[in-house]
């Protein structure tokens, strides 16, 4: 009888475990078939594009999907307030939204593995004095509620006693700072990766100081003793950190940003108002399957939209051609701009049928503006190094990392095309895309000037001839130089 009741006990345990088991959150996850993510809508993390989703967390959060093996619920806020909410009653099985560790949000949640690491800067509308400290501010300064900067100023105010701030739910970080823009408020506080992303299109938004350094971003999860999902989470980012796929997202959304000069960018800002409206027309006209808007910041990249631009190796124009180019593209006066702008779209896409099927966009379109700059046969010179130092070498990020090795006689000397500037490659790539994407946001939300032209004079109207005696152009911008010069077949 105590055998049967022993083997019953046991019966009831193993039951018991079972039904635990089936009952966790990553069973029910399963069962559902879906995992239910949440983050805050924005251009880090979430937001509409017209080739369809994109964010960085996003993608992040689509590839743990995959890795779980369901599907992937994406579900965008706009405060905080309602996430945490959602997250809290179970609605949300995880937060992914770039936000950074705080031992006053761990009391309250459980931190996933860290995969990022930001900063939070304190900014400002340029023209006032810079503060560069808190006791120098002298205006108002408002931040997200419930968020890690306000976090941050409550950990700081017992440092400083007089510091205050206000709270806000009605407005997003991105509102916020266009609120500074606008003179609505004075300060705020702002993550690195979106001031970054923020000062593509609104160079006057100034840093005053750092107000954290380095802090570790991770996902959320409800603090309720389930293990299970936790558990697959770790894994997961010592693999996307392994295979370099967090780096190549990184690259993807970040890369192309981390660098910021003022002057540069606040003069591409009025040249978009003042002189793209003239050329805009032809960009569009002779685009193709490409964006206009990429067009036209390929050749501000070129150019600076100077149709008489000129380079001491004698590339001319908007698009800055060499002779063979214009003859191969049928330009007959490189210094007529509708000529020039037709001739560089057809030879950009055609750089871009040069590259193999087998590689995605938008790495297509990266490959084929380093080849305009540098040559696809440089190119593919950096991808052959790339896949013999074990990466890939259909990846921009992967390949991004080898271009500049093609200035070093122990790596050029063994290629096919020698050497290269590709470290001058590498950073052209990044401006336009900077170019582009500022282009893109200004165009989207109606910011560029009236593309109605005005009467140009006989001189302008009229387009110089080749032979003419043009002073070389002041663009310090690099031109495609070296690739026009050898066009590497």
């Amino acid at each position: 009888m105590q055998k049967l009741l022993a083997i019953f006990s046991l019966v009831l345990m193993l039951c018991a475990c079972d039904m635990q088991q089936q009952s966790s959150q990553l069973a029910h996850i399963k069962a559902q078939n879906k995992i239910r993510v949440g983050t805050l809508a924005g251009a880090s993390n979430y937001y509409q594009a017209p080739q369809g989703v994109q964010g960085f967390e996003y993608e992040l959060a689509q590839e743990f999907a995959d890795y779980v093996g369901v599907e992937l619920e994406m579900v965008p806020f706009f405060n905080l307030s309602d996430m945490f909410a959602r997250l809290e009653s179970g609605d949300l099985d995880l937060i992914a939204s770039g936000l950074t560790y705080n031992t006053i949000r761990a009391e309250h949640y459980r931190f996933g593995p860290t995969y990022r690491s930001i900063s939070q800067k304190l900014v400002y509308k340029q023209g006032r004095n810079r503060p560069r400290e808190f006791a120098d501010l002298t205006g108002n300064l408002t931040v997200l509620a419930k968020s890690s900067h306000s976090l941050a100023l409550q950990q700081l105010k017992q440092l400083n006693p007089e510091l205050s701030w206000n709270e806000t739910e009605d407005m997003d970080e991105e509102e916020l700072l266009q609120a500074v823009i606008d003179g609505e408020i004075d300060y705020t506080l702002a993550d690195s990766h979106t001031l970054s992303l923020f000062r593509r299109y609104h160079p006057n938004l100034s840093i005053g100081f750092s107000v954290t350094r380095n802090d570790p971003i991770a996902w959320l999860l409800r603090k309720d003793g389930d293990d299970s999902l936790y558990a697959l989470m770790v894994p997961f980012f010592g693999d996307v950190k392994q295979s370099n796929q967090l780096y190549v997202l990184e690259e993807k959304y970040f890369g192309h940003v981390r660098q910021f000069n003022y002057v540069n960018t606040l003069a591409y800002i009025e040249a978009i108002k003042d002189t793209l409206p003239k050329y805009q027309p032809w960009f569009e006209q002779y685009a193709g399957n490409i964006d206009w808007r990429l067009l036209a910041a390929l050749s501000y990249q070129e150019s600076m939209w100077n149709p008489k631009a000129k380079s001491p190796t004698g590339v001319r124009g908007i698009m800055m051609l060499t002779q063979a180019t214009a003859k191969h593209v049928g330009v007959s006066n490189r210094l007529a701009p509708e000529q020039n702008i037709k001739g560089g779209a057809e030879y950009l896409e055609q750089l871009i049928s040069r590259i193999p099927d087998r590689i995605p966009q938008p790495d297509r379109t990266w490959f084929a503006l380093a080849s305009y700059n540098v040559g696809w046969g440089h190119v593919n010179d950096a991808r052959i190094i790339t896949e013999q130092e074990g990466a890939s070498p259909d990846k921009w990020a992967d390949v991004k990392k080898r271009l500049p090795l093609l200035i070093k006689k122990r790596y050029y000397r063994k290629t096919k095309y020698g050497y290269a500037r590709g470290d001058v490659a590498v950073q052209y790539v990044d401006n336009i895309r900077r170019y582009y994407d500022a282009l893109v946001w200004l165009d989207e939300n109606d910011a560029i000037a009236d593309p109605e032209i005005e009467q140009q004079t006989a001189e302008e109207a009229k387009p110089a001839t080749e032979a003419s005696e043009i002073k070389p152009s002041d663009n310090t911008q690099q031109s495609n130089t070296e690739q026009q010069k050898s066009e590497n077949n």
